[in-house]
């Protein structure tokens, strides 16, 4: 029976073409990465329009994110009980739903509950999307098929502060949301029509039906405690000075302890023979195992440059959220461009060779940004997201496809889930580890730089006097470096020295990127090459 299942799922094919199942899943999933960067820069506008401080506000951020994180891992776990189409009809739903009434949100309360709605909704979407995209498509054309997907995956987060600083700046932040239900609506029709699942899946359900609803409960709610508190802990951390906070310590402890208790516990739940929320046997396999750490460190750079471009150019060139947005728009298109060539050579180039290559892309360009100074043009940073993002472009496909070698079809919606799951937490680190090291990184060089900066110092209250006698000019004032000219003095001189260390930080944090990014080059070869003759006994 077993060998005729795998014959069965290794012969079924869609009824719709899949390239237009390809576009429909794409459709929800670029809608969904877009809402993780969108309010972003819209985050001083939602606070005074509900009444609330900026620090609150941030929870707007936090809650999206942590509802994602839970819902990630185990959205495998969900379409066993209920079939995958449906399940991602239901999230798609839901995301729709909740779009619209954070939209309509009156205060900030309703706003971040309605949010977690939204996580919850996004959170099932792209692990479905990827499993249904291995489904659909035969191993030799699945690297075209994730190119598809990637772009909307990779290039949503690079785009979305400048469509988030759009649409506030031009109308009101509520349209970062209710431009989500349209797409939902169209999404959701094209997946009735044309999204059906597997013979596969269709056992599972039917076994699952047979044996009753035997939920993990115990699992879930430790998955939902474990990357919760983890999520919390990196968004809030810097904010909150880290282990500084009891509330930042306790959430720690809390993460650590309900992963450690999840992991036997799940390990536990395959022994008996029960379907686990987690399935950690994949971790078994080299491939998925060396995948899973690349996935993470490809959410690790994505996010984390993301982050410091915008802030570099806000923090220390003057520029608005819109002209930071249009600096790394440039490299959002780039991938764009480029996926379609990375989806047509993976299926001909060793997968493994390409991972090497964006990688080494990436640490090169990190390393050219090493030269960025106060003065540096538009242009020539765009140029440098451009050449960063073309090594992001090889990674995302390579890796996805490698993660599905040697895996039982009827563990694709594992596969996707989890690695989804490393992408966006490591992306949160990415994002934690750029504010946490740059605001360490400016306290360092400015406790360096002002030892020498007193009026005891003969060069300096030479300089501040030189600067004082050039403002009194303009301001009037007894002369000397006490007076009102010399205070100004001193206070431009401080000016300049905070930009001095804000770009020494940065520049500290770009080495730091770039030699993560170097580490990760020879990681591939510890993988098995794609086969794509061998890949057809996957079913088994």
């Amino acid at each position: 029976m077993t060998d005729q299942h795998a014959i069965s799922d290794a012969a079924w094919k869609p009824r719709a073409n899949p390239w237009l199942i390809a576009i429909t899943v794409t459709l929800a999933t670029f809608m969904e990465v877009l809402d993780t960067s969108i309010a972003n820069v819209a985050l001083p506008h939602i606070a005074g329009g509900l009444g609330a401080s900026n620090d609150e506000a941030t929870w707007v951020l936090t809650s999206y994110l942590v509802a994602n994180a839970i819902i990630l891992p185990a959205s495998a776990y969900m379409t066993t009980f209920i079939g995958r189409k449906k399940f991602y009809m239901i999230c798609v739903i839901l995301f729709g739903i909740s779009s619209m009434l954070c939209g309509l949100a009156p205060s900030l309360p309703l706003l971040i509950f309605f949010r977690v709605l939204q996580g919850a909704g996004g959170g099932g979407l792209a692990p479905s999307e990827q499993a249904i995209l291995a489904d659909t498509f035969p191993p030799e054309k699945r690297g075209q098929a994730f190119a598809l997907y990637g772009m909307a995956v990779v290039a949503a987060p690079a785009i979305g502060p400048t469509i988030g600083g759009y649409i506030t700046d031009n109308f009101d932040w509520r349209w970062i949301f209710f431009i989500n239900v349209p797409v939902a609506v169209i999404s959701l029709f094209l997946t009735s029509r044309l999204v059906e699942d597997p013979p596969h899946i269709k056992r599972e359900v039917k076994e699952m039906k047979k044996r009753g609803l035997d939920l993990d409960y115990l699992g879930f709610g430790l998955l939902a405690v474990g990357f919760g508190s983890l999520e919390f802990f990196l968004d809030k951390g810097q904010e909150d000075d880290w282990f500084g906070s009891k509330i930042i310590t306790f959430f720690v402890v809390t993460c650590i302890a309900a992963l450690i208790t999840l992991v036997f516990w799940e390990l536990r739940q395959i022994k008996r023979g029960r379907k686990p929320i987690l399935d950690l046997t994949l971790f078994k396999k080299r491939n998925f195992a060396v995948t899973f750490v690349l996935m993470f460190f490809l959410g690790f750079a994505l996010y984390a440059t993301t982050v410091l471009i915008p802030q570099f150019v806000q923090t220390l060139l003057g520029y608005t959220a819109e002209q930071a947005g249009l600096v790394i728009s440039p490299g959002g298109f780039t991938i764009m461009l480029l996926m379609p060539l990375v989806g047509f050579l993976v299926g001909r180039v060793d997968a493994r060779y390409m991972v090497m290559l964006g990688f080494t892309i990436t640490a090169s360009a990190l390393l050219m940004m090493h030269s960025l100074y106060l003065g540096v043009s538009f242009w020539y940073l765009a140029g440098l997201r451009i050449f960063q993002a073309s090594g992001l472009a090889f990674l995302f496909v390579p890796i996805n496809t490698l993660s599905y070698v040697g895996i039982p079809r009827n563990k694709n919606n594992d596969v996707s889930g989890l690695t989804n799951l490393a992408r966006n937490i490591g992306g949160s680190t990415g994002t934690a580890f750029v504010t946490t090291m740059f605001s360490r990184g400016m306290q360092r060089h400015q406790a360096y730089m002002t030892r020498n900066l007193t009026l005891n110092d003969p060069a300096f209250r030479s300089y501040v006097q030189q600067m004082a006698d050039y403002l009194r000019r303009g301001i009037g004032g007894p002369s000397g470096v006490m007076g009102p000219a010399g205070q100004a003095a001193q206070a431009n001189i401080y000016m300049q020295m905070q930009r001095q260390t804000g770009l020494l930080a940065y520049l500290d944090l770009i080495i730091v990127l770039a030699t993560i990014s170097a580490l990760m080059v020879p990681l591939p070869l510890l993988m098995q090459r794609l086969q794509h003759g061998a890949e057809a006994p996957m079913a088994h």
